[in-house]
């Protein structure tokens, strides 16, 4: 009886406990303890959860590299020496920094007798900047300044490349990439890596800003043909004659496909 009692006493004691918590359970009581959960707070707290960490946004195109793949290895889904876009940024050596921005430098040197200036490239390119930011699935630590820089450097880099390995007369005479296999090859291995992507609606506006309108110039094949044509020897592919627009792209890697 007295053991009776003492029991009765204990549950009592028990549920009084956690009603004075708020509902919170001590990890000291047993499994079978009543425990008492405010169902309105907690359905509060799960949707405030669900518009951050659940919604995928359609316009996503460019993305991280599932952890699973890269423990493996991770250094075969980090650029060599051409970081594209704001994610490996920092694997990028000052070397060829100054070959990105030498590019540049050729390509405004020659639409410079078109009309085209760095400036009106910059403006056109912090309109588009947003939606362009959109299209990444993941943070990007880079503000809005840095990030218009980014895109109009790399972008003018990729479409001044296609366009000398198109043309052999527009290649400097030393230019270390067209001289040296290994940077060529550095090339091929970081343009299709996936995290090292910028938007094609990026490489696409750069590409129609700075093409060739003067009416004693041949008219240029558009810009997927080019890039086409830039990995046809290392995918061992002849790219397609016709005047194809290769519409909805999302970026270079997704043109390869």
């Amino acid at each position: 009886m007295p053991s009776l009692f003492f029991s009765s006493c204990l549950t009592i004691e028990t549920k009084a406990k956690s009603e004075s918590d708020g509902g919170t359970r001590d990890p000291s009581y047993g499994e079978d303890d009543e425990v008492i959960v405010d169902i309105d707070s907690l359905t509060s707290s799960i949707e405030s959860m669900m518009p951050q960490n659940l919604i995928m946004s359609y316009k996503w195109c460019i993305f991280r590299v599932p952890p699973i793949l890269r423990r493996h290895r991770e250094n075969a889904y980090i650029p060599n020496a051409f970081s594209i876009g704001p994610w490996h940024r920092n694997h990028q050596t000052i070397s060829t920094e100054i070959i990105k921005l030498n590019y540049l430098k050729n390509l405004l040197s020659r639409e410079s007798k078109s009309g085209v200036t760095l400036k009106e490239l910059v403006e056109s390119t912090r309109e588009i900047a947003k939606e362009a930011r959109s299209c990444y699935a993941g943070p990007i630590d880079v503000g809005a300044k840095d990030f218009v820089r980014l895109l109009v450097i790399d972008g003018c880099f990729l479409i001044e490349l296609f366009r000398k390995d198109q043309d052999i007369r527009l290649r400097e005479k030393h230019d270390p990439i067209f001289k040296m296999a290994w940077l060529m090859q550095c090339l091929y291995h970081d343009l299709i890596l996936l995290e090292n992507q910028i938007p094609w609606l990026v490489l696409e506006h750069l590409f129609n800003k700075t093409s060739a309108k003067q009416s004693t110039q041949a008219e240029e094949p558009n810009l997927a043909h080019l890039a086409l044509q830039f990995f046809a020897y290392t995918f061992s592919f002849k790219p397609p004659n016709t005047d194809i627009l290769y519409d909805k792209k999302k970026h270079l890697l997704d043109l390869l496909r």
